[in-house]
């Protein structure tokens, strides 16, 4: 991160651009925060832990904060309007999950992970991803289908008004669902923490190449046609396909910046 210099009167310099960039993004995180939906504001009879991993995870997926960006705990309970400690306790599941790091002297930031662990987590959502799309097509139920075919209708209706954040949301709600649905748990929740390691991926692909919105689409819908008749080589194909083309994707920004 660059940092910006401005000499004052008296000869002293200030350093501003990490203040002024990360106080910006805080005023994105605020805002975002401030017009979630009622259910992850409505803590109703969960802990508090649990509504502040809630509405984090869903801010740091969904809010466009930028990889390295700071968190402070502080802030962050003001913001959420609770104590900091199921803020920390919150940060602290993140951690494990791959959204964020802690750096030393106990800040923490969005996750920023280098070009080679990026890679190595396309890898192994290569190798894994596609095999639990086959075991789920052996036992998905007809609610979890019709719930997908929701979703694609979502994202096809976010792909035409052009509406990132919404299609993202539908992207994320989307495997959740199977990841969730995989008889094999570990199976399922190794894809589900490899998918939060690469979430900004989608970020930058929607970003940098509007036309990927279209694309995944069509690439989600042709894994919802192959659930739907049950066809668990198509469902694998499909998937591998769909993890391909992510990874062709990164290749093409990590060659020509």
């Amino acid at each position: 991160m660059n940092t910006v210099c401005i000499q004052g009167v008296s000869g002293q310099t200030q350093a501003v651009g990490f203040f002024f960039k990360n106080n910006l993004q805080l005023d994105k995180l605020e805002a975002y925060l401030a017009n979630q939906p009622a259910e992850f504001i409505d803590s109703g009879s969960r802990l508090r832990r649990d509504v502040a991993y809630d509405r984090l995870k869903d801010a740091i997926q969904h809010a466009n904060l930028e990889p390295g960006e700071l968190l402070s705990e502080t802030r962050l309970s003001r913001l959420l309007g609770t104590s900091r400690t199921p803020v920390r306790e919150a940060l602290h599941q993140l951690a494990q999950e791959g959204l964020v790091q802690v750096i030393p002297g106990r800040a923490v930031t969005v996750a920023s992970p280098s070009a080679q662990v990026v890679l190595d987590v396309v890898h192994m959502r290569l190798l894994l991803e596609p095999e639990s799309v086959r075991l789920v097509t052996g036992s998905i139920s007809e609610r979890n289908l019709d719930l997908l075919k929701k979703i694609v209708g979502r994202m096809e209706e976010a792909c035409a008004k052009g509406d990132r954040i919404t299609w993202l949301k539908a992207d994320t709600d989307f495997h959740k669902i199977i990841t969730e649905a995989c008889p094999n748990k570990l199976l399922g929740d190794t894809v589900a923490q490899m998918r939060n390691r690469t979430h900004h991926l989608a970020n930058i692909d929607s970003q940098t190449n509007p036309t990927r919105l279209a694309e995944c689409t069509l690439e989600h819908q042709e894994i919802v046609n192959k659930l739907s008749a049950h066809d668990a080589d198509g469902a694998e194909l499909a998937t591998r396909q769909h993890v391909e083309k992510l990874r062709e994707s990164l290749f093409t920004r990590l060659s020509y910046g």
